[in-house]
C-alpha cells in the first residue's frame, strides 16, 4: 500500500499551482541535487535548459512554470521564499542573461530560449512532463525527465522504488473500506488512526508544531486576502473582490490586527444569508493570494487552498468554544480523505479535469466538518461521498492558462458544497446511502480517464475558448 503524510498532502508553498509551480520548483531543485550528490559540485555545469510538455508547456506561462523552475534552479526553498522577492529575481535573470544554480555556480542562460514550451509533442508518460539538459565543460550532456504528478509531488524517469520508502505503519489504509475496518475494529477514530500512523515518521512535537503552522499560513492567506486591493497579475486584469466583500460585511468595523479582525467576524451574526458571504469571502481571499504568487497551504493543491481554509474557518468562527486542537483533529481527518484520493485516483487536474482538485478538497473539507460536528465513521465517509459525487467531470478549463477564471469562484463553491454535504451526512443514516466513498473514488478516476485531453488544465476547452486574452505577462 501507498504510504503518504498528512505533509504530503498540506504543504505550504507558493501560488498559483501545486503542479505547475510547486512541482517544477521542486524538480528543478532535485536535478540538481542529484548532479551535486553524484560529482560534488556543479562547477563543471557549463549550461542548462528545460523543455516542458503537455499540460505543463500549454498553460505554463500562465501558471508561472517557467518562474518557479527559476527559483528551483537558484536552489530557494519554496516554504520559506519570500515571494516579494520573486518579479525582482526574474528581472536579474533577464538583466544578467545568467542564473546562479543553487546559489553556487552562475551559468549563461536566456529565459526565452533556454525554457522551452513544446507544445506539439504529444507521446507522453504523464500529461506534466518536463526534461532538465545540462552540458559540462568537457561537453558532455546530462537529461532528466521529471513528472509532476499534482499537489507538489514529483518523480523523475527511473526513479529507485527505495527513494520514497517509509518505515511500516500501525493502520495501512489504501480505501475507505480499509478505513471502516480499522476504526471499528480498533475503536479509534480517523484522527487517532492519522496520528499513530504519522508518528512513525514524525515526532508529536512535530507533528503538533507542523499543525499548527499549517492554520497559521491558511489564517494569513484569508487575512492578506481580505484586505489586498486592486487587480491580480497575469494580464486578465481580474479585480479583487475579498477586500470589498469583507469592507461591506463589516459595515465600517476598523481594525489595526489581525487579532482585531478575527475578534470583528466572531461578532458577527450567525444567520445563513451573513454567514454564507463569509465563507465565499474567505475562499476568494485564499485564492486571490495564491494568484498572486503569495503564500499559501496546497490543501489538496494550489488550485483549491481556499476551500478546506473556507471551512474551518467557518466552523471556528460560527461555532461556540472552538480552539486549536479541534482544528488540528479537523486538518487530520480531512487529510486523511485526501491520501484517499491520492491513493486511489489523482489529484492532478491535468490528470483529472478540476474534480481532481475543488472535488477533492471538497471532499476533504465535509469530511473534517462531520467529524468536527460530531459524525462517526460512517457518517464522515458519507460526507465526502456527496462533495465528491456532486463534482464529477467537473472540468479544468482555466482562461489565458491562469489561476483565476474560474478557479477562484471555483473554491467558493466547493466549500458551500463541504458544508452541505457535512450536514446531510450528520443529518442522514450512512445505512441507506446507495454509494459508498470508494465507489465515488472509482467512478472520479474512471471518469478522469474517459474525460477529453482539452478539459484536463490545458486551456484548449471549455471557458478558457470563451474569453480572448492577451498572451500571460513572463
Amino acid at each position: 500500500m501507498k504510504k503518504i503524510s498528512i505533509f504530503e498532502i498540506y504543504k505550504i508553498g507558493i501560488g498559483p499551482s501545486s503542479s505547475h509551480a510547486m512541482g517544477p520548483w521542486n524538480a528543478a531543485k532535485s536535478f540538481l541535487s542529484r548532479i551535486k550528490e553524484k560529482q560534488g559540485t556543479l562547477d563543471k555545469i557549463q549550461s542548462i535548459s528545460i523543455t516542458l510538455f503537455g499540460s505543463l508547456a500549454k498553460t505554463g506561462s500562465g501558471h508561472g512554470t517557467d518562474k518557479a523552475i527559476m527559483m528551483g534552479l537558484m536552489g530557494f526553498n519554496i516554504r520559506t521564499f519570500k515571494s516579494n522577492q520573486l518579479f525582482q529575481n526574474i528581472e536579474n535573470i533577464k538583466s544578467s542573461k545568467s542564473i546562479m544554480l543553487l546559489n553556487e555556480k552562475e551559468v549563461p542562460f536566456n529565459i526565452k530560449k533556454d525554457i522551452i514550451f513544446n507544445r506539439t509533442h504529444k507521446e507522453l508518460t504523464y500529461p506534466n512532463t518536463m526534461q532538465f539538459s545540462v552540458k559540462f565543460l568537457n561537453k558532455e550532456l546530462f537529461s532528466s525527465t521529471y513528472y509532476s504528478t499534482g499537489g507538489g509531488f514529483i518523480k523523475y524517469k527511473g526513479q529507485p522504488a527505495t527513494t520514497n520508502q517509509k518505515s511500516d505503519i500501525p493502520y495501512p489504509i489504501q480505501t475507505a473500506a480499509d478505513m471502516i475496518h480499522w476504526c471499528e475494529s480498533t475503536k479509534k477514530t480517523i484522527d487517532q488512526l492519522s496520528l499513530e500512523n504519522e508518528l512513525q515518521w514524525n515526532t508529536k512535537e512535530r507533528i503538533n508544531s507542523e499543525l499548527e503552522l499549517i492554520w497559521e499560513v491558511m489564517q494569513n492567506s484569508i487575512f492578506d486576502g481580505c484586505n489586498t486591493k486592486g487587480k491580480l497579475p497575469g494580464g486578465l486584469n481580474v479585480t479583487r473582490r475579498a477586500s470589498t466583500l469583507n469592507h461591506d460585511l463589516l459595515k465600517g468595523k476598523r481594525h489595526k490586527t489581525q487579532n482585531e479582525w478575527i475578534e470583528h467576524i466572531k461578532k458577527e451574526p450567525n444567520d445563513i444569508d451573513n454567514v454564507t458571504k463569509w465563507v465565499s469571502c474567505f475562499a476568494l481571499a485564499v485564492n486571490e493570494i495564491n494568484a498572486s504568487y503569495g503564500r499559501i497551504v496546497t490543501a489538496p493543491t494550489n488550485g483549491s487552498a481556499g476551500v478546506i481554509p473556507a471551512v474551518v474557518m467557518y466552523y471556528y468562527y460560527f461555532h461556540k468554544n472552538i480552539d486549536i486542537e479541534k482544528i488540528k483533529l479537523f486538518l487530520l481527518v480531512a487529510g486523511e480523505i485526501g491520501m484517499l484520493f491520492k491513493k486511489g485516483a489523482t489529484i492532478s487536474a491535468a490528470s483529472g479535469g478540476c474534480q481532481a482538485e475543488i472535488g477533492v478538497s471538497s471532499a476533504m473539507a465535509a469530511a473534517g466538518l462531520s467529524f468536527s460536528l460530531g459524525g462517526n465513521i460512517h457518517q464522515i465517509l458519507m460526507a465526502a461521498e456527496i462533495a465528491m459525487e456532486h463534482h464529477l467531470g467537473l472540468s479544468c478549463d482555466p482562461v489565458g492558462g491562469l489561476v483565476q477564471i474560474p478557479c477562484i469562484e471555483r473554491n467558493t463553491m466547493g466549500a458551500m458544497k463541504a458544508i452541505t454535504a457535512a450536514q446531510l451526512s450528520i443529518h442522514s443514516n450512512p445505512m441507506d446511502a446507495k454509494v459508498s466513498l470508494d465507489d465515488v473514488i472509482k467512478t472520479m478516476w474512471e471518469t478522469a480517464k474517459d474525460m477529453n485531453q482539452k478539459y484536463k488544465e490545458t486551456a484548449e476547452g471549455g471557458l478558457a475558448l470563451r474569453i480572448p486574452v492577451n498572451e500571460p505577462e513572463c
